[in-house]
């Protein structure tokens, strides 16, 4: 749901410089050592606290949406026949053998491309954003090969060759339900222990799944925002999930979603009055200034890469200008930026 001032917002609005030195490369020695700006999102006022600190900002009876959704390697690396590297970033599994990927080197339909001895990757089609379509021959079922074959996804701003660190630090210590190619980086911060804090505190948890795929970073290429179009996202919400947040919302307690796939995930399926549907589907939502939230209160996030429809959602939730400025506190104060970086609580 937009506004008409919505529809003058452009590209433009959303730019902010970033010096290189504050994306975080490394993830944090201790997942909740990380460090936390708190935002009030009708004032304004912030204060600089530590993630571990969460638990002084939430009161008995929050409940906290978290994306179950986990990471899985697909990153594969490949020679064109005749010589030459080639990646194949899966996106999608459509069947047996049948992938959505990204290809890069050798992607023109027809080609094949070697993956390791007796196992070949055929583009057979172009879709749309540059999507290719890829069937593997030589091989009862790739995704069974995947964990020994292909790589953690990391971010292309991520500057450094993947480790075996990552394939744990790039998941979430609740993640469970394999699909996604990048991860939901708000839970990230979250350790068992907090969680339990939190649990003990009398703060409740909720998880759905959003299979969080190459739309939910793809650049926005209009000026007009209200232009851009999202791709389909899968995303799945329990019976038991939206059972507690109905209840919460029709007690007036606070839903607080962690991580914009929670939030997204959340308001797709909610009505006008703000109750939560159960199901699968696929999320296109885009939010951005002007959006009215049926559902959430607050949300837990990283910051966000200029112009990117992440930081429009974060500016729907608490004001274009009042993320700007925070945004340039954090620049100052030198928090660390992006999936490895700090995290902001918006309330």
């Amino acid at each position: 749901m937009t506004s008409p001032v919505a529809e003058h917002l452009r590209l433009s609005d959303f730019d902010y410089h970033l010096p290189e030195t504050l994306i975080a490369q490394e993830p944090f020695p201790v997942r909740d050592q990380s460090r936390l700006m708190v935002m009030d999102r009708k004032t304004g006022a912030i204060q600089h606290r530590v993630f571990c600190d969460l638990e002084g900002h939430l009161i008995p009876g929050d409940l906290l949406v978290l994306n179950d959704t986990k990471v899985f390697p697909c990153r594969l690396m490949a020679k064109r026949n005749g010589g030459g590297n080639a990646e194949i970033f899966l996106i999608g599994e459509r069947e047996l053998n049948l992938w959505d990927a990204l290809v890069r080197g050798g992607g023109t339909p027809g080609k094949k491309l070697k993956v390791l001895a007796g196992i070949e990757a055929e583009i057979i089609g172009v879709g749309e954003d540059s999507y290719r379509t890829v069937r593997f021959h030589g091989v009862g079922d790739i995704r069974q090969m995947l964990t020994e074959i292909a790589e953690t996804p990391l971010p292309p701003y991520i500057k450094r060759d993947v480790t075996a660190d990552d394939q744990d630090r790039y998941q979430t210590v609740y993640a469970s339900q394999e699909g996604a190619v990048a991860a939901p980086t708000a839970g990230l911060h979250f350790t068992p222990e907090l969680l339990q804090k939190l649990s003990v505190k009398g703060i409740e948890f909720a998880t759905i799944t959003l299979h969080v795929g190459p739309g939910t970073f793809q650049p926005v290429k209009v000026e007009n925002i209200a232009d851009h179009r999202m791709r389909p996202e899968y995303y799945c919400i329990s019976k038991e999930t939206a059972a507690r947040i109905n209840s919460a919302h029709a007690e007036g307690r606070r839903v607080i979603a962690v991580g914009t796939t929670s939030l997204r995930a959340i308001e797709t399926a909610a009505s006008s009055t703000g109750v939560i549907a159960p199901g699968k589907g696929h999320s296109t939502l885009f939010i951005y200034p002007g959006y009215h939230f049926t559902t959430a209160h607050g949300i837990i996030t990283n910051f966000h890469l200029p112009k990117s429809t992440l930081l429009m959602l974060v500016s729907a939730l608490a004001g274009r200008e009042k993320i700007l400025s925070a945004y340039r506190i954090a620049i100052a104060e030198q928090y660390r930026f992006y999936s490895y970086g700090d995290a902001m609580l918006i309330f």
